[in-house]
């Protein structure tokens, strides 16, 4: 059994689903965690932050909920309006911190959600992906690569087509899966204890299918 969680760069509610995921993977580290980027700002939906109204009211509900803390660097974009979010670009350097460290995937995920929403850092720029990489001890020259690299870019739309395969059409996503099922454990927002309770009756379930054979 592992958890897989898709989530989106840009995504707000991504971003306050950390400290949740955090905790979730702190209780359960014999659990490996697939992370898989979704697709959120593609095509004519990657348009300058000013178009999305909603943003920072969002934002405050997140933060209420959550208590993450949305930084200086990023208030500042959602002030000057003007700056698109990628889901792609983002996606590719998630790609390439994920390949040159699977184990580590969700720590990199999470710092690369806190260098645009604390730093306001672009994730579209080669050299967030380098500071990050460097930061975290990998190479930041593959790194800063990913943004035009082929293999980056196949690996990022290899993870919308895999969160579509899973059925999540809103993210965050957190999933159990074992084998051929999966269980949906959290959508945008849920309390590690709720997460716990949900991912233990899937085991009981599972655990009980396995002993009559099914």
């Amino acid at each position: 059994m592992k958890l897989v969680y898709v989530f989106d760069a840009y995504c707000g509610w991504s971003y306050g689903f950390a400290p949740t995921l955090a905790e979730v993977t702190l209780r359960h580290p014999e659990l490996s965690v697939e992370v898989v980027s979704g697709g959120l700002f593609t095509g004519p939906r990657a348009v300058p932050i000013r178009e999305f109204g909603y943003v920072q009211g969002a934002n405050a509900k997140i933060s209420e909920l959550t208590g993450v803390v949305f930084g200086a660097g990023y208030e500042r974009l959602i002030a000057d309006g003007s700056f698109v979010m990628d889901s792609l670009d983002a996606a590719r350097g998630v790609a390439a911190l994920r390949q040159a460290a699977p184990e580590r995937a969700v720590e990199l995920a999470m710092a690369v959600q806190a260098a645009f929403y604390q730093d306001g850092l672009s994730l579209s720029d080669p050299d967030t992906f380098t500071r990050i990489a460097t930061a975290a001890g990998l190479d930041p020259v593959e790194a800063g690569a990913a943004l035009t690299s082929p293999a980056a870019r196949r690996a990022a739309e290899a993870d919308f087509r895999r969160a579509a395969a899973l059925g999540a059409k809103a993210y965050p996503t957190l999933l159990a899966q074992d084998g051929d099922h999966t269980a949906v454990l959290a959508v945008g927002h849920a309390h590690p204890d709720t997460v716990d309770t949900l991912l233990e009756q899937f085991g009981s379930a599972r655990t009980r299918s396995a002993a009559s054979g099914r």
